[in-house]
C-alpha cells in the first residue's frame, strides 16, 4: 500500500461527494438504483467519488460508520 498525500483539493472534492444527493442516498439506503449506480458506474469515472475514497478509505456507496 503506498502512502498518498490528501491535498485540500481532494478534501474539497470529497465534501460534494457528501453533499452529492445520489451518494448520500447510496451511502443510507444501501439498495435500490443509486446505490446500484454509484457502486458500478459514477464510483470508476467520478472523480469526487474517487477524491471520497482517497480521503475517508471507503467507496462511495459504503455507509457512514456509526458514532
Amino acid at each position: 500500500m503506498s502512502a498518498q498525500t490528501i491535498t485540500e483539493q481532494d478534501r474539497a472534492m470529497a465534501q460534494k461527494c457528501l453533499e452529492c444527493a445520489v451518494c448520500k442516498r447510496a451511502r443510507h439506503k444501501q439498495r435500490g438504483l443509486a446505490f446500484w449506480f454509484v457502486k458500478h458506474i459514477e464510483g470508476s469515472m467520478c472523480p469526487y467519488c474517487q477524491a471520497y475514497e482517497r480521503v475517508y478509505g471507503r467507496k462511495a456507496h459504503e455507509p457512514l460508520p456509526r458514532p
